[in-house]
């Protein structure tokens, strides 16, 4: 795996930030629907959670997006992260009383939704900040890494706090957590504001849209992505598969078997750098996907089930690294916090939309045949936007034209920390 970019110092902060608050985001991923199932015993209460963290989630990340274009980024990173600390010192008050409140538990989730969303654009436009261009598959592959470790270790260690040690436990965690990582992020340079920056507004909200819209290659990368995720994502499935194939002990390996192959991909993501036509790697990515998705739907065997799905886990992360390389090599330094929101809201649709979709076909065609034919429209999808965007496909770095939008980053490298690891 290439660590070059670890050379940078303010790389490394953001990184040791974001490996550190992964751990206290999962295990209050898991703390909350545990606490409304605890106080409620409803299946409804517990689903809630979702409807009323996406909303926030895709106002605050466009108008974060906007916000990140017009002020120092390190400020609103830094501001959201203390605004989480102070969040989960509520969910901390609450799980200490005698009595919890449920209504409680709605609103941090939102207000934390609307904090992700501010943040998120900010963070992810900081990166070619950070790093020099060449650098930005390798950044993009460890970020990757990070988020990894988190979603197959997060989890488990929540799960075990909320059960064996107590929801007090786990949201102390979650605090600390914050506090450490809002100390590594104060460290960190100010960034300077991007030359013409604007007040956030819906008219730079527009302005971000209709740029984004007239790239081919950007929009390419919004939709294969929302494509494959809203005709192949079968997560909602994946207890009623466990009960099929007669295997309900594998639910938790099928939950984690997509962030297994994804790992895999960030382990040995030194050759990312040789991939130059990023655009066709996402398309092809897309297709493997849709073809594992299938493969996952068709067999009857648990153990070959669980491997189709650490396959697709492992194409969704090669689409996704060169998804971001594509946005933080070739986007203006003044964009790119609005289409970070763009992205965000294209991330946040695909998915709830695809396990409406899952459901709702499972309910007329059958278990088998909801998984089966989303995997195989996927890779229709993946087949028809490579034809209708000749430009996404064709697209190589070495010759596209806005391969200059990266700026150089605001600090020399540190020659102590090694290049290849």
């Amino acid at each position: 795996m290439d660590v070059t970019p670890l050379r940078q110092r303010d790389f490394r902060l953001v990184m040791a930030s974001g490996v550190i608050t992964m751990f206290g985001n999962f295990t209050t991923y898991v703390a909350i629907p545990y606490q409304i199932k605890e106080l409620t015993g409803s299946y409804v209460a517990v689903g809630l959670v979702g409807v009323i963290e996406l909303v926030p989630m895709i106002l605050c990340g466009l108008y974060g997006g906007a916000l990140a274009d017009s002020m120092d980024r390190r400020r609103i990173i830094l501001t959201t992260e203390i605004g989480m600390t102070v969040l989960g010192l509520a969910l901390l008050g609450n799980a200490l009383l005698e009595n919890p409140v449920v209504w409680l538990l709605y609103v941090v989730a939102g207000a934390m939704a609307a904090l992700d969303g501010l943040q998120r654009p900010a963070l992810n436009a900081l990166t070619p900040r950070l790093v020099p261009r060449d650098q930005i598959p390798a950044a993009n592959a460890l970020q990757g890494l990070r988020w990894q470790i988190g979603a197959i270790a997060g989890p488990a260690i929540g799960g075990l706090l909320v059960t064996q040690v107590g929801l007090g436990a786990a949201y102390g965690l979650d605090v600390a957590s914050f506090i450490v990582s809002a100390l590594l992020l104060s460290r960190l340079r100010p960034t300077a504001v991007p030359e013409g920056a604007e007040p956030p507004s819906l008219k730079s909200i527009a302005d971000g849209a209709r740029y984004a819209f007239s790239r081919q290659e950007l929009v390419g990368t919004y939709l294969v992505d929302i494509a494959a995720m809203f005709l192949a994502m079968p997560t909602s499935l994946f207890p009623f598969v466990a009960d099929a194939l007669d295997a309900p002990w594998a639910l938790g390996l099928m939950y984690t078997a997509t962030s297994v192959g994804a790992l895999l991909v960030t382990l040995t993501s030194g050759w990312v750098k040789h991939v130059h036509r990023h655009g066709l790697a996402v398309l092809l990515a897309a297709a493997v996907w849709g073809l594992a998705i299938t493969g996952f739907g068709a067999v009857s065997n648990i153990g070959l089930a669980v491997t189709f799905l650490v396959v697709a886990g492992a194409a969704d992360m090669v689409s996704g690294l060169f998804r971001q390389t594509i946005w933080n090599q070739t986007i203006p330094d003044s964009y790119r916090g609005r289409l970070a929101g763009i992205e965000l809201l294209s991330f946040s649709i695909g998915p709830t939309l695809g396990q409406t979709r899952a459901g709702g076909m499972a309910a007329v065609y059958g278990l088998r045949g909801a998984i089966v034919s989303g995997g195989l429209m996927c890779v229709g999808a993946a087949a028809l936007l490579g034809a209708v965007l000749p430009r996404f496909t064709r697209y190589d770095e070495r010759t596209s034209p806005h391969n200059d939008a990266s700026p150089e980053p605001q600090a020399e490298a540190d020659a102590s920390v090694p290049q290849q690891g």
